[in-house]
């Protein structure tokens, strides 16, 4: 088997990390990414080079020569408390103008396939009960990340079009695993305290993507023919209540969720008034995906189940914190 070339930018990022470990796993495979900074912590054997960033204007096309696949998971990512005078352009800026720069020079380099890690945000922000957000929906994006999300996705699947590169597009729902920082870190800490959480009504169902899962898939579209030029939504395939996600965390932590009945319908009030209403989506609102074009298409199934992924996380965070 002849050895492929993979260049991973957002090295130093959740999700680029793990790519870029478990891409390195194999000697059949040579692994380039693109830093501000040397990463000690990248696994052994990844060439990196200097690079100032997405939308920086800086030219990539000497560490793109070679280079059989693309995986672009560098990002703008949405802030809680954005500083700009204007969002939407620093997030086109940076997601759509840097990344279709990048993916100009990877078509120039004659790079066979681009993976691009996009965002659920661009089929919408949440799903009414029942009803699952499908690869093929007609994109809905609401804030300035899920706009530029979907506008960079336009741009690429234009520029495959105009140069024979493959594009493959995915689009994660809430990513967790090991290290997992934000919201679901704070749950753990929560939970590990013992402090009673107002949650323990939430009759909602939310999608969420296990970070093995996501890395599993984003390989699988590496080298599957029917990814090319293809969209995909990524989750573990089992929609969780956050009423269950927080019970179930707490199982894993061996710590039981101290988790109080409030009325949902009071909290969405109280969220409101407090003008959180983002955050009231997120702990009430449903999320849900079809990842069954995955299956049908790629013969792709999650190959670690929620219950499972919960235990390394949960264990990584016991293994970790701060005593």
């Amino acid at each position: 088997m002849s050895t492929k070339t993979f260049l991973v930018t957002g090295g130093s990022g959740f999700v680029g990390r793990a790519l870029i470990k478990q891409l390195a796993a194999s000697a059949q495979r040579c692994v380039v990414a693109p830093v501000r900074h040397r990463e000690a912590s990248l696994a052994r054997g990844v060439r990196q080079v200097p690079w100032a960033g997405l939308g920086s204007g800086e030219d990539l096309t000497e560490a793109l020569q070679g280079v059989d696949c693309v995986i672009h998971a560098a990002a703008r990512v949405h802030v809680m408390n954005e500083a700009v005078a204007d969002p939407l352009a620093a997030f086109r800026q940076v997601n759509v103008e840097g990344t279709l720069e990048l993916a100009r020079q990877a078509a120039a380099a004659q790079v066979r396939r681009f993976i691009f890690i996009s965002s659920i945000k661009v089929n919408g922000e949440g799903t009414p009960p029942g009803r699952a957000y499908t690869a093929d929906d007609v994109p809905a994006p609401v804030d300035p990340y899920g706009i530029s999300k979907y506008e960079a996705e336009q741009a690429l699947l234009a520029l495959a079009g105009a140069t024979g590169m493959e594009v493959v597009i995915i689009r994660p729902v809430l990513v967790y695993g090991p290290g997992v920082k934000a919201n679901f870190l704070s749950m753990m800490r929560w939970l590990e305290r013992g402090v009673p959480l107002p949650f323990g009504a939430v009759d909602n169902r939310r999608s969420l993507v296990a970070l093995d899962n996501l890395v599993d898939l984003v390989l699988t579209c590496t080298e599957h023919p029917a990814a090319a030029n293809q969209v995909f939504l990524a989750s573990d395939g089992e929609d969780v209540s956050t009423t269950r996600l927080l019970r179930s965390l707490g199982v894993a932590l061996g710590r039981p969720a101290r988790l109080l009945p409030v009325p949902v319908g009071l909290m969405r009030g109280v969220a409101r008034w407090l003008g959180r209403e983002a955050l009231s989506q997120r702990l009430f609102g449903s999320l849900q995906v079809d990842i069954s074009k995955n299956r049908q298409l790629l013969n792709w199934v999650p190959p670690v189940t929620f219950d499972r992924a919960l235990s390394l996380t949960a264990q990584h965070f016991l293994d970790t914190r701060q005593t």
